[in-house]
């Protein structure tokens, strides 16, 4: 099988696997915003919620599940030493963390749920090291299945906990947990996991390697998420929560975008690592990017142009009328989140190379523009000034590893097709947000062109992948 096949093989099982669980949720939103008494502001609690956890869980695991996946993968390194290291450092990192959690208590927005979010962030970690370490090991079936039997168990703990038990925000904590905690430990049984976890197998000097790797990516974790979310606390305090609500509903459909990258970015990473050595390495990553580029701003496209009936099918009026309003703020933010999938590609090249500290760099350049910018334009114009700020973070990282990643490993980008891809997008962006007559046509017009542009890169890895050798 070659290399193509290879990563497109990989590609179609996670995404049998992680499909289902992310338009779930997706679609969960439905569920979020009907059964919330509290309406918008009780949306945005959930969601400042997730964004704590998802701050901490690198903090709590040291970001080692991702050595877990580079240094798992190469043939270089025993799998025993490569798993016991990772539960180690996660031992440390949870015990330090239930000693220091009474902390979180000083925000007073989530102090009701503390003792759920530091199980929910045990818990998650915990499964973060059990399923990629069955990725490491080649387990890409048995990940697909998880997925699926996680997707299955969240939906049913939510309408036990929500739409039955009315438990709101509490609810929706209790499922995750409940999805998170049987996800883990049935891959850890089914993978046979325990055969490959002891201390005597602890290697110090791997040990200090994997450190020396995944400690720069905790502050680039932390980064990026300061920039996805901190525009919610900008917005939340400075303008209300229930405008921080509206403004976290329209972050759910871009993030379609983002469904269908990770999926992706999960197999590239495989193929990244395992063809680090290979000759053709720099024809590859351009063909890929090409073909990935094409894809995700055709589907960006799309995703701006059926946006508002997107947005009618997501939310619910029957708590908060307020849900409507996504519409309007959802085209530029599905641009947004384009150039921060386009960001997560370039930073596989870091993480083959293991140049992680300029994934950090860059990262924080991203989040300390994302905080100044929030400053400025939150105050002025509102919800606004969030999406440009959003938008502007992700666009100068990307303008940064473009240039900083290809100096790692050289590939060609047609800058040419980026940029006439970018100029269409946020034209239909504009667009699809004012409404008008020109609607239709216009948003018409600006698809074709972007097939035009992208038909090409796209049928070339196709016939690569179709290519028997």
């Amino acid at each position: 099988m070659n290399k193509y096949k290879k990563l497109a093989a990989n590609t179609v099982v996670f995404a049998i696997g992680s499909f289902g669980s992310k338009i779930l949720a997706f679609f969960l939103t439905r569920l979020y915003s009907d059964s919330f008494a509290g309406g918008t502001a009780e949306f945005n609690t959930k969601g400042i919620l997730e964004m704590f956890a998802n701050f901490l869980i690198p903090v709590v695991t040291f970001s080692i599940q991702d050595a877990i996946i580079r240094y798992g993968l190469d043939k270089n390194y025993e799998p025993k030493a490569v798993l016991s290291n990772a539960v180690t450092v996660f031992k440390y990192g949870v015990i330090g963390f239930v000693v220091l959690s009474p902390l979180l208590a000083l925000y007073r927005d989530i102090r009701p749920y503390v003792p759920l979010l530091v199980l929910y962030i045990i818990v998650s970690g915990f499964r973060q090291i059990s399923t990629q370490f069955a990725r490491a090991r080649g387990f890409v079936r048995l990940y697909a299945a998880d997925g699926i039997l996680c997707t299955l168990s969240l939906f049913l703990f939510n309408i036990i906990f929500i739409k039955i038990g009315g438990l709101g925000v509490t609810g929706f904590m209790l499922s995750v947990i409940g999805s998170d905690l049987l996800s883990g430990l049935t891959v850890w049984i089914a993978a046979k996991h325990s055969r490959f976890y002891s201390k005597k197998f602890v290697d110090r000097e791997l040990l200090e390697v994997m450190l020396r790797f995944s400690v720069p990516l905790i502050p680039t974790a932390l980064l990026w998420i300061i920039t996805g979310f901190s525009d919610q606390l900008f917005v939340r305090h400075i303008v209300s929560p229930s405008s921080a609500g509206i403004y976290s509903g329209a972050t759910k459909i871009p993030n379609l975008i983002s469904m269908v990258s990770s999926v992706f970015y999960m197999a590239w990473n495989m193929s990244a690592i395992t063809e680090n050595d290979s000759k053709g390495r720099s024809k590859f990553y351009t063909q890929v990017f090409e073909a990935y580029q094409a894809m995700l701003t055709l589907a960006a496209g799309f995703i701006i142009v059926f946006s508002p009936f997107l947005n009618e099918m997501l939310f619910s009026k029957k708590q908060d009328t307020a849900y409507m309003e996504c519409s309007v703020y959802t085209p530029m933010l599905v641009v947004a989140v384009l150039m921060m999938c386009y960001n997560q590609f370039l930073s596989s090249i870091y993480t083959v190379t293991k140049h992680t500290r300029n994934s950090f760099n860059t990262s924080l350049i991203a989040a300390g523009l994302n905080l100044v910018l929030n400053t400025l334009l939150i105050p002025k114009y509102e919800i606004y000034g969030a999406v440009a700020a959003t938008f502007a973070s992700y666009f100068v990282c990307y303008l940064i590893r473009i240039v900083d990643a290809r100096r790692l490993i050289p590939f060609k980008v047609a800058h040419w097709r980026f940029a006439l891809n970018l100029t269409v997008l946020v034209l239909l962006a504009v667009i699809n947000a004012s409404g008008g007559k020109l609607l239709v046509p216009a948003s018409a017009a600006g698809l074709a062109v972007l097939t035009v542009l992208n038909f090409k890169p796209m049928m070339t890895t196709a016939k690569k992948i179709l290519h028997r050798s």
